[in-house]
């Protein structure tokens, strides 16, 4: 979801980008901060606690970025990559992994066969905007290359 108001006037052009951002972490205390955090820098946040729940999500919608927690309950997020990445491939360029398991082998392997953006937590604010941005780019560059 990328809505752009133009407003014109004799003398004014501003251009307002709203980004959608899709939150899946398990831990409701740091999913709830990061999304007061990023909503401070004008994104449209929804979180949500797992995978199931992040899949119907993205049915319903096309989000500008993913931000995955890797193990979490019901659904974990390799799951949920490997189910996004086969219902609306289009999506998959747009995750974010962030983990606290740097040293499971899993998580590494995993990580390591889809060459996927990661961080770590505990993560810094800047970093995160950083790393959304990345992915807000590389979106772009694809939508101008098709």
């Amino acid at each position: 979801m990328s809505a752009q108001i133009n407003m014109e006037g004799p003398s004014l052009s501003t251009e307002l980008e709203i980004k959608s951002v899709l939150l899946v972490d398990d831990d409701t205390e740091l999913a709830e901060t990061l999304k007061e955090l990023l909503e401070g820098y004008n994104f449209v946040v929804t979180v949500v606690n797992n995978g199931v729940e992040a899949l119907r999500e993205v049915m319903a919608l096309d989000f500008d970025v993913i931000i995955c927690d890797l193990l979490m309950p019901k659904m974990p997020g390799d799951m949920f990559y490997l189910a996004v990445q086969k219902t609306k491939p289009h999506l998959a360029r747009r995750f974010l992994f962030v983990t606290g398991h740097a040293d499971n082998p899993k998580v590494d392997g995993f990580l390591r066969s889809i060459n996927g953006l990661t961080m770590h937590k505990p993560v810094q604010t800047e970093d995160l905007v950083r790393m959304i941005n990345r992915i807000l780019k590389r979106g772009r560059e694809q939508t101008d290359t098709e």
